[in-house]
This record gives structure tokens, C-alpha cells and sequence, in this order.
């Protein structure tokens, strides 16, 4: 294990923003990565643990601990079995499973971040969630110091959530598995409408997965959310907030908000989300409580290219980023009673 003291941590994060570590160790195995969390946990010290840091922001002071950068390498494929290492690079590994033929994470391309972190936030996009091929996740379990296996419904996923969230402090993951699709090199069925739009295709149809691949990054790439070290509109965690899902009160209530604010004859985008609840935008709160694209003046600004992510302009301190989310909150809220909840974690700061 490599370990560095007083370390920076800005440059392990897509934001590169905060402070640094009192103490950086790099894993390059799930042996070092349980010792790490061993040590960390018998003495008591604080820990944090970094993967990809895409899902981050950590304050101005740093970190006072141990910062653990998970740094595992392992591509195992058995037929449409995919298993990864947590240190994987994500959108790296979707590439080489749609080289192989498979379906199944083929619309999940250029998510930044590393594997171990897709079952945590049960990730998504595209019409697409890593929770409709995961079989299974090896974590660290530590409350009973002990290397468990979660099956998929242990790990609870929902949106945007999972066992992982709900308990931050007692699973540190190794190993995820996916059992993915042989279509022949066809992707799944498309889901997404603009996705489907962007393929000319219907919804359900199946592709090429590299097409379908292809197309997600231009996608991305078009909205700032594929990484660019040249461009600061992708020095940000992609997708800064929820969008909000909203009980039939709360959903009629908002209706009334926006009606009153932008005419009767508008309609929010709505979503079903189950259990008598509707999903909304975030995105589209935002645009119309009249924070545009590249609002802002200062070094924090919201993306260029999408009015979700929030960005470091390349000057910026984590005070800066925060000023700006809350603002937009704030916002949101006085617009349209609706209160936008962040998606990085936030690390001695919060929102």
C-alpha cells in the first residue's frame, strides 16, 4: 500500500475541489483495501473512502483521517458473467463488455467513476440502472469485521438508493457482479425516449450495443457529462441533484405552483414512480425558477451545457460550489415548493 500524509485530495475528485487528507493510503487489492479499513476502524481514526471521485465534495479544510483511494484492478468475464474489481474504471469496463457482445450496461457509457460505486447509488441513465444486472456485491462488512456477499435484493436498490446508502458507515465494496445479455451484439430493448430518438428507433427495439453505446456518449458528451480535462464544463459530478420524486399531495400542490408561475396550459414532466408517487426534473426545476444555463458569475457556475451539473470554472473553492447550490435551492423551492436534494456526498460541508 502506497501512503502519503497531509495529502491533496482536489486531484482525486472530477470537481477538484477540497482540502487534504491527514493521511492517503492507496489499495491495489482487496486485501490492502480490508487491512486499510481494519486499521482505520480499531484505532478509531475517521475514514473515507475514494473510488473514481466523481461523487464527491469534500470541503475547503480537507479531511481529518484516513482518505482510502480504492485502486483494485480485475475484468473477469464467464460467458454473460461480468465480474469487476471495485477500482475498475466504469465506463472502461461498459466498453469492453459491449466489445464482447454482451447487453445489459451498454447505455451506462460514460458515467465517470469507479465500479465499486455503481451499486452504492444504484446507478443510472439511459433508461438504464446497474441494479437490472447486478447479481451480486462482495463488501467489507464493518460491523461484524467479515467479508460478506449481498445478493441483489439484500442490496435494496431503488432509485438512486440501495443497503449501501441507507447504511454509508458499514460496507466498504470489493467486488460487483453482473450477469449480463447475449443478443448477439444486439444492446437490451431501448427504453429511453431520447435515446430511441437519437437511434431512430422505437422504444423496445434493440440495436447494435455499440451503436447504442455510441450514441450515449454523444449524448453525454453534448450535456458536459463525459470527463474532460479541457473543459470545465465537465469539472463537476455530473448530475448535482435528484430529481424529485413527489406523493400525489405533494405532486398536485407543485401542479398548482407551476401553473400559477408559468401559465395553465403548462405541463412539468412527470414521471410514474410507483406506490402512488410522480417523478419530476430536477433539470427542468431549475431552467424554470430561472437559473439557465451558465448562470452564475463567479467561479462556481452552473454547466454550459445542462442546467443539472454544477461546475468549477477552474478558480473555484468548495465555498464557492456550495453558494451556488444552495442558492439554486433555495430558488427551486420559493418557485415551486419542491426541495432539491444534492447527489455527491458531501464531506464536512453540506448543503
Amino acid at each position: 500500500m502506497q501512503e502519503l500524509h497531509d495529502a491533496p485530495l482536489a486531484p482525486l475528485t472530477t470537481f477538484r475541489l477540497g482540502g487534504p487528507a491527514t493521511r492517503l493510503v492507496t489499495a491495489t487489492t482487496d486485501a490492502e483495501v480490508v487491512e486499510a479499513v481494519r486499521a482505520a476502524d480499531e484505532s478509531g481514526t475517521p475514514l473515507l473512502v475514494i473510488g473514481g471521485g466523481s461523487n464527491l465534495v469534500i470541503g475547503d479544510r480537507g479531511f481529518e483521517g484516513t482518505a482510502l483511494r480504492i485502486a483494485t484492478t480485475g475484468f473477469h468475464l464467464d460467458g454473460t458473467r461480468l465480474e469487476l474489481a471495485a477500482g475498475e474504471n466504469w465506463s472502461d469496463a461498459v466498453a469492453r463488455s459491449v466489445e464482447a457482445g454482451l447487453a445489459g450496461i451498454e447505455c451506462l457509457a460514460g458515467i465517470p467513476g469507479s465500479a465499486g460505486a455503481t451499486p452504492i447509488q444504484n446507478v443510472g441513465a439511459y433508461g438504464q440502472e446497474v441494479c437490472d444486472t447486478i447479481t451480486e456485491v462482495v463488501a467489507y462488512d464493518r460491523t461484524t469485521g467479515e467479508t460478506v456477499t449481498l445478493t441483489a435484493a439484500e442490496c435494496a436498490f431503488r432509485y438512486r438508493n440501495s443497503t449501501f446508502k441507507d447504511q454509508p458507515d458499514r460496507y466498504v465494496v470489493l467486488r460487483v457482479r453482473f450477469a449480463l445479455e447475449d443478443a448477439g451484439g444486439l444492446s437490451a430493448p431501448v427504453k429511453y425516449p431520447e435515446t430511441a430518438r437519437a437511434l431512430g428507433v422505437g422504444a423496445g427495439d434493440r440495436v447494435p450495443a455499440a451503436a447504442a453505446r455510441e450514441t450515449v456518449l454523444r449524448l453525454r458528451a453534448g450535456k458536459g457529462m463525459v470527463l474532460d480535462p479541457t473543459d470545465h464544463d465537465t469539472w463537476s459530478a455530473g448530475s448535482f441533484f435528484h430529481n424529485p420524486i413527489l406523493s400525489d399531495e405533494a405532486y398536485a400542490a407543485f401542479l398548482t405552483r407551476v401553473q400559477d408561475r408559468l401559465g395553465p396550459e403548462t405541463a412539468p414532466p412527470a414521471y410514474p414512480a410507483g406506490d402512488g408517487r410522480t417523478k419530476t426534473s430536477a433539470a427542468w426545476l431549475i431552467d424554470k425558477a430561472g437559473f439557465t444555463k451558465g448562470y452564475g458569475t463567479g467561479p462556481a457556475r452552473i454547466s454550459t451545457k445542462h442546467t443539472l451539473a454544477l461546475t468549477n470554472r477552474g478558480e473555484a473553492t468548495t465555498e464557492d460550489l456550495l453558494a451556488l447550490a444552495r442558492e439554486v435551492v433555495a430558488g427551486v423551492h420559493a418557485a415551486f415548493g419542491v426541495t432539491l436534494v444534492n447527489e455527491p456526498v458531501t464531506v464536512g460541508v453540506s448543503i
